[in-house]
């Protein structure tokens, strides 16, 4: 579903855009919202998100990411009888953040919450993205918002007799592996 302002949804055929973004008359951090795609497909997650936006925002004109998470990067989209440039910048640009202009309004910032992100750590994160006192980076807000990742829990779980803290550092390759003694 997508939510514009708190009211509206959009959708093109059977593909909805998954959006939040921050009230127009209170914009003033990086972020002017979220965006959460099922998919790391542009070709087919650009034209819900650009008719969703279009009605607010004037025709989007281009997008940039930044290559690091999308695979295929086209250099154009067709999306509602226009076409939409997609551009790619590395370390220029942030890789959770895309980068949408239009002719009336200018440039606009969202965070991408990545697609395999679950259920309620996604909306922390489009609800954080959309507040319009945040202050963090798209990065910043991956870091520092919502339930750690399922994968991560998951590797933790099997860990024991470790001090606090050091469970991340032994799941990231910090701690050294001493070999079980020998059985006699």
């Amino acid at each position: 579903m997508t939510v514009l302002d708190e009211s509206t949804t959009a959708s093109t055929g059977s593909w909805t855009a998954r959006l939040r973004l921050t009230p127009t008359n209170r914009r003033s951090g990086p972020l002017d919202g979220a965006w959460w795609p099922c998919s790391r497909d542009l070709v087919r997650e650009l034209p819900a998100l650009t008719a969703a936006l279009d009605p607010l925002w004037g025709r989007i004109t281009s997008v940039t990411v930044n290559p690091a998470y999308w695979p295929v990067i086209p250099r154009k989209v067709p999306v509602n009888g226009h076409v939409v440039r997609v551009g790619a910048f590395g370390a220029e640009q942030d890789p959770h953040e895309l980068f949408l202009a239009s002719y009336t309004v200018g440039r606009w910032d969202l965070l991408i919450v990545p697609p395999e992100t679950a259920p309620d750590r996604a909306a922390a994160l489009m609800l954080a993205a959309a507040d319009p006192h945040n202050l963090l980076t798209a990065s910043g807000l991956l870091k520092t918002v919502g339930p750690p990742a399922v994968a991560c829990s998951r590797r933790m779980a099997g860990t024991r007799n470790v001090a606090p803290g050091a469970a991340e550092w032994e799941s990231e390759g910090g701690a050294v592996r001493t070999a079980p003694a020998p059985t006699r």
